[in-house]
C-alpha cells in the first residue's frame, strides 16, 4: 500500500490528481478510501461530506482488524494551521467549480461552457454565492483562467478557505493573491500564503488560503491570479 499523506502539504499522485476518474466526487475522501479498498479493506461508503473522514478512518481500521485502535472517536487537539475544523462556524458547503456540479455561480444561465469566455463580477454576493472575472473557460470538472488577472470571488461564512488547484502543465507555477473584504488577510492568511495574500500554486493539490480569527461572519474572499494556466476543480471550508 503506498503512503497517503495525513498531515501538512496535500500532494497527489498523478492517478488520483484532481479531475481523474479515481476522484471525480467526495474529493479528498474517495482518495483514502479507495487506497484501503485495493489492499482488500472495504469501508463503510457512507462518506457525507468530507469531516466523515476521519469517522471512516477508525472504522477502516477496526475492520482491518488494527490492534490499538480503539472505538472512541479520538478528538484534534491541534493549533494554529493544524487545528480541527470550526464546525460551530461552518455556514458554507464545499463547492465545485466546473460546471458538471458547480453550484450557487451566479453567471450559470450566462456562461459558454467549455469554451472561452470574458466575465464580469456583481459588486455584491449572497452567502454562498461565487463569481468569476476576466478570461476564463469553464470546464466540466476544472474552470481554468486563459490569462493573467483572473478572479474568483466568494461569498463566505467559515473559519477556513481552501482551493483545489494547480498549474495547466506540470513545470509551470501560477502566482496568485488573495484578499479577504478587499484586504490582504494578515493574521486570517493560510498555510499557503503569506500575510499580503502571495502565493504560488506549484503543483496540483488542496491550498490553504484563509484560517482566520475569530468573530467569524460573512465575508467576501477573492483569489486573483497573476498569471494564467491554471485549473481550480473545488472549494473546501473548515
Amino acid at each position: 500500500m503506498d503512503r497517503v499523506p495525513v498531515r501538512g502539504r496535500r500532494k497527489l499522485s498523478r492517478r488520483y490528481r484532481v479531475g481523474s476518474p479515481a476522484s471525480a466526487s467526495t474529493f479528498p475522501a474517495s482518495f483514502l478510501m479507495r487506497r484501503f479498498q485495493q489492499v482488500g479493506i472495504v469501508p463503510r461508503t457512507d462518506l457525507g461530506q468530507n469531516f466523515m473522514i476521519d469517522l471512516n478512518l477508525q472504522r477502516v481500521l477496526l475492520e482491518a482488524g488494527v490492534a490499538n485502535s480503539g472505538k472512541a472517536i479520538v478528538p484534534v487537539d491541534g493549533s494554529g494551521f493544524e487545528a480541527a475544523a470550526d464546525w460551530n462556524n461552518l455556514r458554507t458547503p464545499e463547492t465545485y467549480v466546473g460546471y458538471e456540479r458547480s453550484e450557487n455561480f451566479v453567471a450559470r444561465d450566462l456562461a459558454q461552457l467549455d469554451r472561452r469566455q470574458t466575465y464580469t463580477a456583481p459588486s455584491r454576493l449572497a452567502l454562498n454565492q461565487w463569481a468569476l472575472a476576466g478570461d476564463w473557460t469553464m470546464g466540466k470538472v476544472a474552470t481554468v483562467v486563459n490569462k493573467a488577472s483572473g478572479q474568483i470571488v466568494f461569498r463566505f461564512h467559515a473559519r477556513d478557505v481552501h482551493l483545489v488547484m494547480g498549474p495547466s502543465r506540470p513545470a509551470n507555477a501560477v502566482r496568485f493573491r488573495v484578499t479577504m473584504d478587499g484586504q490582504p488577510p494578515g493574521a486570517a492568511r493560510g498555510l499557503d500564503v503569506d500575510e499580503s495574500g502571495n502565493g504560488m500554486a506549484v503543483e496540483q493539490r488542496l491550498y490553504q488560503l484563509i484560517r482566520q480569527p475569530k468573530p467569524i461572519v460573512d465575508r467576501t474572499f477573492a483569489i486573483e491570479f497573476l498569471d494564467a494556466g491554471v485549473e481550480t476543480f473545488s472549494f473546501t471550508f473548515g
